[in-house]
């Protein structure tokens, strides 16, 4: 018999994990998460938070989407990317980031209710953490996950209680694996991997300092120093990155992968700062140094019948484009209202079968992406002479010729602007962030054709209806005047319907879908005089379906279904619609 007994057992407290864990609890799912340590992150390891994930933590509740802007850096602190030769050194270039620039700005307002900010993982993971606990979610830590099998009605997992030296079982009905970059869970479950673990080699070194002289005039989370070896290893060029402002800071530098990594002591860590900082008589608090490897890898299955892996378990890859944390919640989003469906009843097993079809792509996207981004720091070695030796000298002689006033110079000076300029694939990347597009029988397109994208799908967010697509940001307002984001009314652990004056048909029929079909299904007319409005027309304009027509979104706030106009039999055709969805 098990030591324990539960719905769904989560490996890992990290942000997968625990928002995971935190869903499933807010879903009425029980559920066990365990973590082999007897703390939270205690590095600031993951920092980003982008808009799509400020949803997903909207979602979990006001009270988390408030307490994250409380601790976070604000979007406009995150200002632009500085690149020089040491923070008190020359500055080589610098480009807006993060949604600063005004026109990125626009985009970033137009397309959510949220925000990009700027939250090390030492106070993400807590938060999340915490609403999971809150909720409901059982948590133990010094507890290591050893070994699992899986039957037809369950999985027993083989655990060891680091306190007592003792194993203990856990039986739940699912398994998941957020067990991180080494992930037990995936090699025990044998689950395929493409790309290639440890192709660099890097360094984080925390320290404070009070660097406020070099940094204060110009904000910023990134700054990127260009010395020789910087492009060895790494993520393609040192960095001192802001952790709080300005007086906690992490140091990212590259090492030979060829070599023995580095053995990061304090003196070799006040070393290196004082050479990105540029400052030689710099003191130090160290509060941690290690070494890490970039990997390029990601999973081609996230599961296999009962188990599942999320974040970095199944997408390995440097911290390039911010996308580690976020497309690890965003992992969680997905899976937690699919389990809580079968759990419930409510769909059949095939729905979960569709968490690895449309996540996995998502993993290979991310972490071809993140890979690229380091690669693509080249051009701005190469516009500087950077490249093709280690001779000091004739580097500096490169890289102060573009102060020449000779036609190469001013050739050098262009190749160096686009150089910089190209790196918003990285840095200012919101199409990478927010375009993610579902394809599985999670979704019901009829055979409609999804849009192509009219601008760069890397660079910028393309709001569409189309099944599979999140459903697009817009404003809505009650009676009273308060606006609502469409996003607000989906979600929330619920499908939902959004449909016009003439569309009442749907609300009806939804009614009787929900208890046919034992779900939670809103309805929504929006329209003069009905309980939303859409005084500024922007939800017209993004529906791209008439008045009397019918969008339903999942409980992840993708549009799963679509219909441009009043139906011959509402409760039929949402009877086929979810059918498919839940496998029933």
């Amino acid at each position: 018999m098990a030591d324990i007994t539960t719905e769904v057992l989560i490996i890992g407290t990290g942000p997968a994990g625990s928002v995971a864990a935190a869903l499933l609890s807010s879903y009425g799912i029980e559920n066990v998460a365990i973590n082999r340590y007897h703390w939270l992150a205690n590095t600031p390891r993951a920092h980003i938070t982008n808009q799509r994930t400020m949803e997903v933590l909207r979602d979990l509740g006001k009270e988390v989407e408030d307490e994250v802007y409380l601790n976070a850096m604000d979007q406009s602190i995150m200002g632009e990317n500085v690149f020089c030769e040491s923070l008190a050194g020359e500055e080589i270039g610098r480009m807006k980031s993060w949604g600063t620039h005004p026109l990125s700005k626009a985009e970033h307002m137009l397309s959510s209710p949220t925000f990009m900010n700027d939250l090390p993982q030492t106070f993400m993971e807590p938060i999340l953490f915490k609403t999971a606990c809150k909720r409901g979610t059982r948590a133990r830590m010094s507890t290591e996950y050893k070994s699992h099998v899986q039957d037809a009605e369950g999985v027993t997992t083989t655990c060891y209680d680091r306190m007592t030296g003792q194993e203990l079982t856990i039986r739940s009905k699912y398994l998941i694996g957020a067990d991180g970059g080494n992930s037990l869970v995936a090699e025990n479950e044998n689950l395929p991997f493409e790309g290639q673990m440890g192709v660099g080699g890097s360094m984080n070194i925390v320290f404070r300092a009070d660097l406020s002289k070099y940094v204060a005039h110009r904000p910023s989370v990134l700054y990127w120093v260009m010395q020789p070896g910087a492009d060895v290893g790494g993520i393609g060029m040192g960095l001192v990155r802001c952790v709080r402002p300005w007086n906690e800071w992490l140091i990212v530098w590259g090492y030979d992968i060829n070599e023995p990594a580095p053995n990061v002591d304090e003196a070799m860590a006040t070393d290196v700062a004082r050479q990105l900082v540029g400052d030689p008589e710099l003191e130090i608090e160290l509060l941690s140094a290690n070494t890490w490897t970039v990997n390029d890898t990601y999973a081609t299955r996230m599961s296999r019948g009962r188990v599942f892996i999320m974040g970095d378990a199944a997408h390995r890859h440097p911290p390039s484009n911010g996308l580690g944390s976020n497309t690890s919640i965003q992992d969680a989003f997905n899976l937690a209202w699919k389990l809580a469906a079968v759990v419930k009843g409510q769909a059949g097993e095939r729905l979960l079968e569709t968490y690895s079809e449309e996540r996995a792509p998502v993993a290979k996207q991310i972490v071809t992406r993140a890979n690229q981004s380091i690669g693509e720091f080249g051009p701005i070695f190469e516009a500087l002479g950077m490249t093709g030796g280690t001779d000091i000298t004739k580097i500096k002689a490169n890289m102060d010729a573009r102060c020449d006033s000779t036609p190469e110079a001013e050739a050098q000076r262009e190749a160096l602007n686009k150089a910089i300029a190209f790196k918003k694939y990285e840095f200012d990347a919101h199409g990478v962030e927010m375009n993610q597009r579902y394809r599985s029988d999670a979704t019901v397109t009829d055979g409609q054709i999804e849009p192509d994208f009219k601008l760069d799908a890397d660079l910028h967010y393309q709001p569409t209806t189309w099944p599979g697509a999140r459903i697009p940001h817009a404003w809505l307002f009650d009676a009273a005047g308060q606006k609502h984001s469409t996003l607000d009314l989906a979600g929330g652990g619920a499908f939902t319907i959004f449909t016009g004056l003439g569309g009442e048909a749907w609300v009806e029929a939804a009614s009787k879908i929900a208890k046919e079909f034992g779900i939670t299904l809103n309805a929504h007319v929006i329209g003069p005089r009905q309980e939303y409005m859409d005084y500024t027309g922007d939800w017209a304009r993004a529906r791209e379906v008439g008045d009397s027509g019918c969008i339903i979104t999942r409980p992840d706030q993708h549009v799963c279904w679509r219909h441009d106009g009043a139906p011959d039999n509402a409760e039929a055709e949402l009877t086929r619609v979810f059918k498919t969805i839940l496998a029933r």
